[in-house]
């Protein structure tokens, strides 16, 4: 019996335009317009992007990281109904001002799935509730 070998080719595509970088890359399971909408939305929650700065259009950033004008249209579709942007017909999209509320809830979010995947890991382990609160009151005093 002969094995196939069957090889991935991972690509990544990085473009620039004023301060916006996207990587994108073929090599994960994430869909491109995830990672898209993911590095967005964490260059505008860490300050990269700031206020009403203007974000490449949706054709331009397609043809820039080589991808389909669908997944960009998917990717900043997802990013004004999140909140972060605003899109106006034939004038582009802007980053709108950082809400404390809705940066609070990203974060947030964050928080709860990194203590979700805690628990988990402490369920595998073999680590109970208390220890569990040990640790984290020990990290919280560092």
């Amino acid at each position: 019996m002969k094995i196939k070998a069957i090889m991935f080719v991972q690509y990544k595509k990085v473009k620039e335009r004023d301060k916006l970088k996207v990587v994108v890359s073929n090599h994960t399971e994430l869909p491109i317009y995830m990672q898209i909408k993911d590095q967005i939305k964490e260059q505008i929650l860490n300050g990269t992007l700031k206020e009403n700065e203007t974000l490449p259009s949706i054709r331009q950033l397609a043809k820039d990281i080589g991808i389909s004008v669908i997944t960009t249209t998917r990717a900043y579709s997802e990013l004004e109904q999140e909140g972060f942007i605003a899109t106006t017909p034939g004038k582009g999209s802007i980053i709108l001002p950082r809400d404390n509320a809705m940066v609070r809830e990203q974060y947030l979010k964050r928080i709860e799935e990194a203590f979700l995947l805690a628990m988990e890991n402490a369920r595998y382990a073999g680590i109970d509730k208390e220890e569990l609160v040990v640790i984290l009151k020990t990290l919280l005093e560092v």
